[in-house]
């Protein structure tokens, strides 16, 4: 899909390769787990500090670790 669009539109295809699309995937990588963090950290805060579960938060956060470890057993048997 990404050859056909890059073959429409011609400045595109000096400025998108492969470096630029490991480049995006790294980067969408990293912002997941910094997204997973500042949810721990804020539900830990809530907790300790306001003495409050926050449901939302705590919900969030184990998504992310669940697609997050979910994707990594599904690449480690299938690749």
């Amino acid at each position: 899909m990404t050859q056909s669009i890059l073959s429409r539109i011609p400045f595109l295809r000096d400025f998108v390769d492969e470096r630029f699309l490991e480049h995006r995937r790294r980067s969408t990588a990293a912002a997941g787990i910094v997204a997973c963090l500042v949810a721990v950290g804020l539900f830990e805060y809530r907790f300790f500090v306001n003495h409050v579960w926050s449901w939302d938060l705590l919900a969030v956060a184990l998504s992310m670790v669940g697609v997050k470890l979910s994707m990594m057993l599904w690449y480690r048997f299938t690749d």
